[in-house]
């Protein structure tokens, strides 16, 4: 076990020198956590512009389950995925399993529900304000779905930033799927936990830095997003 103030030195001097090790373990995470918000955003964001702007029996019930499904359990997702990407399971022929495929369908699973909640409750609100007007003007269903979104974009970027710092502070689901496999799926949650298991605190602390750092920025780049697009609405 090192001594801590050791160890904090050697993880600054590791940040700061850019060591190759933790350099690419941070790569990984970034590739697998924007991979799977790319995807997210892609299913999440128009499901939510839908439900917002239907109105159809069992609304309600869709919405409370969106909304239950921001709370999955992490570990219960990977399980489930660890099912069927195993060579036994449904998706077993695909070779997924301890890929970051498999890590980037986890955290796509865990963070769509996220994104489709968030981006209804947005464009619900938007529609809200622009009906009546959508209405007397006879603009087609697709167009102000279009045109919420548009308008909402800010908003949109809030819940993307969101759902990219859901998933790269993600263990539970990745570690299973995933493996953490050294120079393969291992990322900076699973490597955290790992080395401090080890008793490498400099590369854990290390990481926790960066990791620390990423998520500090993603809340910065959501409070100005959401003051810009503030200034824009009462502009």
């Amino acid at each position: 076990m090192q001594d801590f103030g050791q160890a904090f030195r050697l993880a600054f001097e590791m940040v700061l020198t850019v060591d190759p090790d933790l350099l690419e373990i941070i790569l990984l995470s970034l590739r697998v956590s924007l991979s799977a918000v790319v995807i997210a955003c892609v299913i999440g964001l128009p499901l939510g512009a839908a439900v917002a702007t239907s109105r159809f029996r069992g609304r309600m019930a869709v919405v409370v389950f969106m909304n239950a499904l921001m709370g999955l359990p992490p570990v219960v997702v990977g399980l489930l995925i660890y099912l069927l990407l195993s060579n036994a399971g449904p998706l077993g022929w695909l070779q997924l399993l301890y890929t970051p495929g498999a890590m980037i369908i986890a955290q796509t699973v865990l963070i769509t529900p996220i994104v489709a909640a968030l981006s209804r409750e947005v464009v619900e609100q938007l529609n809200h304000e622009y009906a009546e007007q959508f209405r007397s003007l006879g603009v087609p269903r697709g167009k102000a779905i279009g045109a919420l979104l548009w308008d909402g974009r800010y908003s949109r970027l809030t819940v993307a930033l969101a759902g990219f710092g859901r998933a790269v502070a993600e263990v539970g689901a990745v570690i299973i799927v995933g493996g953490n496999i050294d120079h393969l799926t291992r990322v900076m949650t699973t490597a955290i936990a790992l080395e401090t298991a080890k008793g490498d605190l400099a590369m854990a602390l290390a990481l926790g830095i960066v990791l620390v750092t990423i998520a500090l920025s993603v809340n910065a780049s959501v409070m100005m997003l959401r003051m810009t697009a503030s200034r824009y609405a009462y502009a």
